[in-house]
């Protein structure tokens, strides 16, 4: 281990087989999260959360977490991974340190909320920026894609409720952005709601719509250089005038089976029609109206 730098400790990489340590696999996520400036960024954010002779920084804490749900976990509790290497990690808060802070974020409720969402925003620019080629608007537009996942409780949580499939949780609607055939989504915003939740709720999918757009580069945040793809519980009238308002493309999802290169010779004026504000709009061919 070298000296730090930012957040997390410096490590250097052998195959001599001395000084060992586990969880290796995830300093590529620590060297990540110091590149894209995250560490600094999420810190900065928190400053107003960190009080007085406070031996934790706030952000620090809050990524610890995310990094132990990256690496499997799926309780506060599992940053123990993370406190057990020091040299990858760095000082790891305690249990009850990590669930105070969580306690105190969720009590700020929006607040908390739109100040860690400002840092994401803040350091995904720079991101795409250097990604250049790689970067999901490298093409000159962006897509994205809202969907719901159903999250199973095994047990008796906040908000969780009886699910349409008949199983017992959440029912949270996610946002990712499309990074072609060649990637995978990059998440940009999640709406936490109860197991019961609908799937044709509108005002679910434009508040998650607001939030994946926020995270986005202005200029990708109205306009038709973005492109805003649901199953058929975003084909409501209510989400479908909403994005006509904003200038936004929408459209399908597309299929596992439909080759990449034929949904992109699909041409623009197929995938929407503002006129009549139909369902029907979102479905490729045009509005059957």
């Amino acid at each position: 281990m070298k000296k730090r730098i930012g957040s997390y400790p410096r490590v250097r990489i052998e195959g001599g087989g001395r000084a060992v340590v586990s969880q290796a696999g995830s300093v590529l996520l620590v060297e990540t999260v110091r590149k894209a400036g995250l560490d600094t960024a999420i810190s900065a954010a928190l400053t107003p959360w960190r009080k007085t002779r406070m031996v934790h920084d706030p952000g620090k804490t809050l990524l610890d977490v995310a990094l132990a749900v990256a690496l499997g976990g799926d309780c506060l509790a599992d940053v123990a991974m993370l406190r057990a290497e020091p040299a990858v990690f760095g000082p790891v808060a305690s249990d009850p340190t990590v669930s105070r802070l969580v306690g105190t974020l969720a009590a700020s409720g929006e607040k908390a909320l739109r100040a860690i969402r400002a840092a994401r925003a803040e350091v995904r620019r720079p991101v795409w920026r250097l990604a250049g080629r790689k970067a999901p608007d490298a093409g000159g537009t962006v897509t994205v894609d809202l969907d719901g996942v159903l999250v199973i409780a095994h047990s008796d949580k906040e908000d969780a409720a009886p699910t349409w499939k008949r199983t017992y949780g959440h029912h949270p609607l996610m946002g990712f952005v499309d990074h072609g055939p060649g990637g995978t989504g990059e998440p940009v915003a999640a709406l936490l709601r109860p197991g019961n939740a609908g799937s044709k709720t509108a005002a679910d999918h434009i508040t998650t719509a607001r939030l994946a757009l926020a995270q986005l580069p202005k200029k990708y945040r109205r306009g038709r250089r973005t492109l805003i793809r649901t199953d058929s519980a975003g084909g409501t009238h209510d989400f479908v005038a909403w994005l006509a308002r904003r200038g936004l493309r929408g459209g399908p999802p597309r299929p596992s089976c439909l080759p990449a290169r034929r949904y992109d010779d699909v041409p623009d004026h197929d995938w929407y029609c503002p006129p009549c504000l139909l369902p029907h709009c979102l479905l490729p061919r045009g509005c059957a109206a």
